[in-house]
């Protein structure tokens, strides 16, 4: 078939596509439909698809076919942040926030204002965080189950920054990191940025396949496994005391680096030990009061062997130098004081109030949640297609994400994740019975 022909054919699909003609969604002919409709090889039908799927206009399903993919969303299908549009309920990201949170600001920097030390906040801070904060922070972790000394502690611009720190200092380009075949997706940025190989581990209902991991680690050369073992994201599981004992047995034998992300930690009430304290020699924690706090308050801590803090201290310095005084020693002052606890405790009613009323208006849809998390996993019927489930959400004025941006694995399940945190509750009921209507369509 001459080559002209061939490019024609692309092209008139991709014109189709792009205008509207064939809507998102659609399945298109089979390959041999395609060839025999067309008087095609074989070979070149498959050709034809596979440029349109290099395109981003299309996506092949094994044993389902070929489907116009949603081609007006966001990049990122909603998980790049952008402002939202009035009148959007935002069901994308988590930026929870409590009554009179405002007001504790205020009072935290009249107090600060008040302080004989406000010339040392305008000046650079040591890498790692002034002694007297990291040692704030050590206390806190010590309320998580973590006992830890300051000198081990670094403070960082939020969680994010801890874990790029981490991943900078102690991990190089081309390095194996494992991680669940669904997870956050700041770390799937972190890892891309920074030329690391992710390998997925298969999940199970509640919690990692570490059988799987286990044959990994003997195929291939894993350097790292990144995990979030209480209150995961997106899935919310917390895993038992037994999944971690195994998952710090895996790390021993084949001499693996653990990432502990505990950012939504503080959620769960009463979970077992974190992998930091289970292999303290090999584990760094990495959090920060994003969540338990405020979004705004960019402060953020990393735990780690002592013999890794120089590396880490060096990162931090490439990268922001150090956390700003101001928000540290607010932060400082709120972990003494109780603050931060108070806080800890009544976001985790209110998250479970969100999960509450999110099952309550979502009854007869399948879910995956933990109930005292800010997020909601909700598959799809298996004809529904998620970039149309979004689109259709979006033209009701509800923005939510895709399985996309969380998935480490050449499969994306057909799914959408609901972040439960940032809406007011009338507005979050009235987008959940939205979301409820557009996949019902489907059921």
């Amino acid at each position: 078939m001459p080559r002209s022909r061939y490019k024609t054919l692309v092209d008139a699909f991709a014109a189709d596509i792009r205008s509207g003609k064939l809507l998102p969604g659609t399945r298109l002919p089979t390959h041999r439909q395609l060839a025999a409709t067309e008087g095609l090889a074989l070979v070149t039908a498959s050709r034809v698809y596979a440029e349109l799927e290099a395109m981003g206009l299309v996506s092949g399903e094994t044993g389902r076919g070929t489907f116009v993919r949603e081609t007006s969303l966001p990049p990122g299908l909603g998980m790049d942040q952008k402002v939202v549009a009035v009148g959007m309920t935002d069901l994308n990201f988590n930026y929870p926030s409590l009554p009179g949170q405002a007001d504790l600001l205020r009072s935290a920097l009249r107090q600060l204002a008040s302080s004989g030390d406000l010339e040392s906040l305008l000046r650079y801070q040591p890498h790692a965080g002034r002694t007297h904060e990291r040692a704030s922070i050590a206390r806190h972790l010590g309320t998580r189950g973590l006992t830890v000394e300051a000198e081990q502690v670094l403070v960082v611009s939020g969680a994010q920054h801890g874990l790029a720190v981490t991943m900078m200092a102690l991990l190089q380009p081309g390095d194996v990191i494992a991680a669940d075949a669904l997870t956050y997706s700041g770390f799937k940025v972190l890892a891309e940025s920074l030329h690391l190989e992710v390998l997925p581990i298969p999940v199970l209902e509640h919690g990692p396949d570490l059988e799987a991991l286990e044959r990994l680690c003997r195929q291939r050369r894993v350097r790292a496994v990144y995990s979030m073992p209480t209150i995961h994201n997106p899935l919310g599981w917390v895993m038992d005391a037994a999944q971690r004992e195994a998952l710090v047995t895996i790390a021993r034998q084949h001499d693996l680096l653990i990432i502990e992300d505990a950012a939504y930690a503080f959620l769960a009430e009463n979970p077992p030990a974190p992998l930091a304290y289970l292999a303290p020699e090999r584990t760094v924690y990495v959090s920060g009061l994003s969540k338990s706090v405020a979004t705004g308050l960019r402060v953020g801590f990393i735990a780690a062997p002592a013999e890794k803090v120089p590396a880490l201290e060096r990162a931090i310095r490439a990268t922001t130098w150090n956390t700003p005084g101001v928000l540290t020693a607010i932060a400082s002052t709120w972990l003494d004081d109780g603050t931060v606890t108070q806080l800890e405790a009544e976001k985790r009613l209110d998250a479970q109030a969100r999960q509450s009323m999110a099952r309550e208006v979502l009854a007869g849809l399948p879910w995956v949640g933990h109930p005292s998390s800010y997020f909601l996993w909700l598959p799809l019927p298996e004809d529904a297609r998620a970039e149309q489930i979004v689109k259709e959400l979006m033209r009701e004025q509800v923005s939510v994400s895709t399985a996309e941006p969380f998935a480490t694995s050449a499969h994306v399940p057909h799914a959408i994740r609901l972040a439960l945190g940032s809406a007011d509750m009338g507005a979050l009921r009235l987008a959940l019975e939205k979301v409820k209507w557009v996949i019902g369509a489907y059921a």
